[in-house]
């Protein structure tokens, strides 16, 4: 079986460009299938420069309409293709990282809790930051790891553990200080 040849692929851009038009009309679901496929195509082309354009705009996109759990997974699409690309850690790529996690939503606990229709809303605010929570530190424990095996230091990007630290300690608080 020969491999698809580089030259096969449109520029990444015109996907990015049709992708967003498939979430900007409500089909988030699609998208990420979408998202996934198309850039798998450009993984095996070896295109990963390419791939990360797209998954890393999926992934933003995904979050920026909240829907979390597809963002999350195109995030960890994200650190996954820079494993097989064998991309250096660098500057850049950290920049890229922190746009991915500072696209995850943060908490909405509701303010007090009165009645049945307050407590509905904090069990699902609770279950939704639950979701919001396992998605950013999984993705971003996934970059400490790459951090660790493609140039960071030994114990991985001081910059990316202080962004984990950050994001459980500001979704935590917001939980704990609402429960007292």
């Amino acid at each position: 079986m020969s491999r698809p040849r580089k030259a096969a692929l449109p520029p990444a851009q015109e996907n990015i460009e049709k992708l967003q038009k498939v979430i900007e009309g409500g089909n988030c679901y699609g998208a990420q299938q979408m998202y996934k496929s198309v850039s798998a195509r450009y993984v095996s082309a070896e295109r990963y420069s390419e791939a990360l354009d797209i998954l890393e705009s999926g992934a933003c996109l995904q979050l920026k309409h909240d829907q979390v759990t597809c963002g999350a997974e195109l995030a960890a699409s994200f650190v996954d293709t820079l494993v097989k690309g064998k991309c250096p850690y660098s500057d850049e790529m950290l920049v890229r990282l922190r746009k991915i996690y500072e696209a995850f939503p943060r908490s909405a606990v509701p303010d007090h809790v009165g009645d049945d229709d307050d407590m509905q809303k904090l069990t699902e605010a609770l279950a939704a930051g639950k979701i919001r929570v396992d998605g950013c530190s999984s993705f971003l424990r996934a970059s400490l790891r790459w951090s660790m095996e493609f140039g960071a230091q030994k114990s991985g990007s001081p910059e990316l553990h202080a962004m984990l630290a950050e994001y459980m300690y500001s979704e935590s608080v917001e939980v704990v200080s609402f429960m007292l």
